[in-house]
Parts: structure tokens; C-alpha cells; sequence
């Protein structure tokens, strides 16, 4: 596993094996900050300046709705595509990085939660579902919790019925498999062949946001959204636990202080410490990091530490044995 993130984006070799795309990185309302654009500060902000006047492959300070896209490459050579969150810049990231990463379809989708930033692309996804104008397709297997299809059920009420009311034209809209999953670390899944372990955690003190343990060779945990990781959650990313993790990836809204529904950069930094994966990649940043500068401070702070840590960047390729 390698994750040179200082580096552009590399696409894969053919018949490569299980590498995971990140195809957002940056916060609920991206990078650049619109106001920064609108109403630019003297002198202005240069991460959003960056961000808006370089091609994306080129730079990374440009930041979409956090979503992880995992290439599972199983025993017989066959590839499946699990994708972890579908925010408001799905659309946006398919033309950015599937194009780029050579990424044919998607074969499973897992939710985090039901926050606009995690599921507004779901209408999207019809546009990279095989093309059937009276919809006869196999549906798209979606894992959630009950919280989750709830909400969903309001925001997008046509595609979660199963039956056409009496008179009701047929309209072409994504075709979705929605399976509830349980917001506990005792109640396992599969996804495309993949066994996901969910990691309740708070996103404030008011609600529960999941994160995912998976991968057998190389243990990841996915952690995208979370102001406190409770104990039991703690346990299971732990050494004595499912033992220690090869990568952490977690959430660091802001680069000092602290957060009411997410963690900062601080905070982060502490559960790295506490956890000690062998790897740790931030996401969910605001403009307020810098890709290059920070990541500096950062690989000062691993030397230190001994845990090595980094910055995520869209479009960043990480190889690795699931």
C-alpha cells in the first residue's frame, strides 16, 4: 500500500488489483469557498484563488463532497466498484476522476449518512446505470440504515416506491436496491464480495454518523464525518481489537480549535496518536488547509510521531491489498 499524495495522480496500470480513489476530499461546501470568490479579501484567499484558475489533475486544494470510490479486485481478476457516499458533486466527480481512473460503472453504493453532502447525487446515478427508458434494469444494491432510507424516502420519494401509482407515467430514474444495514459494529455486511464492518459514530452530540471497518489483508477504516468516536467504536479500530489498522482515514473539518459536529485537525491528530494505524489520510477539509504547506507540517509531525499522516487530495489513487 502507498499513498503519495504529494505527487499528481497517477491513472492505473491494466489488470492492476484493489486500490482506493478518493473522489472528494473538501467539506459540505467544497473548495473553493464561493464567498472567497464573491467577496474576495485583501489580500485574497489564495487556496481558493488556486483552486479555481488550475486544472483539477493539477491541483490539490480543489475539493469536492467527501466520497470514497473502493476497486476491489477479487481472487479471479474481476474488479467491482463499491462507492461510499453520493454528495452534491457526484455528477462533478464521475467527469473528473471515473473518466481519469478508467472507473466503468459502480456495482454497490454505502451510506454514511443522509446529509445533503452524502446523498444528493443519488439522482445521478442513474447516468451511469446501463440505459433502459422503461427502467428494466438490475437496480444498484444502496446500504443504509433505517435513519438514512427515512430521509431519503422524503428527499426522493420516486426513487425509493416499488409500484406505479394507477395512471402514472413511467419515468427514467435510477433504479436502487435499498438494504438496510444496522448502525452497530456487531452487525457485518457485503457489499460486491466486500465484508464491511459499520463504526457508529457522533456527528454531534444529536446524531449518528457511520464509518466502515473492511478489508481483510489490509485493514482501512473509513471515517468521514464525526465529532467523537465512542468507546466501543474505539475499541474495534483498536490494536486489541480487529487489531491495528493499515489505514486510517478521517475526517479534519478545520486546521485549529475545535468543532461542534466534526473533528479539526487537533482532535484528529489525537485519535491518530491513540490508534497508531499505520496510515493515516485526512479528509473533509476546508480552504482553510493548504495541500502543500500543510502537508509539510504534517510530515514534520509523523517524523516526530512516528504515525505517518497527510492531507487527501481528489483524484489521489492509494493501492492496496484488500
Amino acid at each position: 500500500m502507498s499513498a503519495d499524495s504529494n505527487h499528481h495522480p497517477a491513472p492505473p496500470s491494466d489488470g492492476a488489483g484493489s486500490a482506493l480513489i478518493f473522489l472528494g476530499t473538501g467539506c459540505s461546501s467544497m473548495v473553493p469557498n464561493m464567498l472567497c470568490l464573491l467577496q474576495p479579501a485583501d489580500p485574497p484567499c489564495n487556496v481558493c484563488f488556486q483552486a479555481l484558475s488550475v486544472p483539477p489533475e493539477r491541483n490539490p486544494n480543489y475539493r469536492c463532497n467527501t466520497s470514497l470510490l473502493i476497486d476491489y479486485c477479487q481472487n479471479d481478476g474481476k474488479h467491482n466498484y463499491m462507492l461510499i457516499d453520493v454528495g452534491k458533486t457526484f455528477r462533478e466527480t464521475v467527469l473528473r476522476w471515473f473518466t481519469f481512473h478508467k472507473i466503468p460503472r459502480i456495482d454497490s453504493i454505502i451510506l454514511t449518512h443522509e446529509h445533503a453532502d452524502a446523498v444528493l447525487g443519488l439522482d445521478d446515478i442513474r447516468a451511469v446505470q446501463p440505459f433502459s427508458p422503461t427502467n428494466d434494469i438490475d437496480p444498484t444494491p444502496i446500504y443504509l440504515s433505517r435513519h438514512s432510507m427515512d430521509s431519503i424516502a422524503e428527499k426522493f420519494p420516486y426513487l425509493v416506491q416499488k409500484k406505479l401509482k394507477k395512471g402514472q407515467e413511467i419515468r427514467r430514474v435510477a433504479q436502487m436496491d435499498w438494504k438496510i444495514i444496522g448502525d452497530d459494529c456487531n452487525q457485518p455486511f457485503y457489499a460486491s464480495g466486500l465484508k464491511f464492518i459499520p463504526l457508529p459514530v457522533m456527528h454531534g452530540e444529536d446524531y449518528i454518523c457511520l464509518g466502515f471497518l473492511f478489508g481483510e489483508n489490509n485493514k482501512v477504516a473509513y471515517i468521514s464525518d464525526v465529532s467523537r468516536i465512542p468507546a466501543s467504536t474505539e475499541y474495534v479500530i483498536s490494536k486489541s481489537g480487529a487489531g491495528q489498522l493499515d489505514l486510517l482515514i478521517l475526517d479534519a473539518l478545520y486546521k485549529t480549535g475545535s468543532h461542534n459536529v466534526h473533528f479539526c485537525l487537533p482532535q484528529a491528530l489525537e485519535v491518530v496518536k491513540k490508534l497508531c494505524p499505520k496510515q493515516t489520510l485526512l479528509i473533509g477539509m476546508t480552504h482553510e488547509f493548504d495541500y502543500h504547506k500543510d502537508n509539510e507540517y504534517l510530515m514534520e509531525w509523523s517524523r516526530r510521531e512516528g504515525i505517518p499522516v497527510q492531507l487527501a487530495r481528489d483524484g489521489l489513487r492509494v493501492p492496496i491489498d484488500l
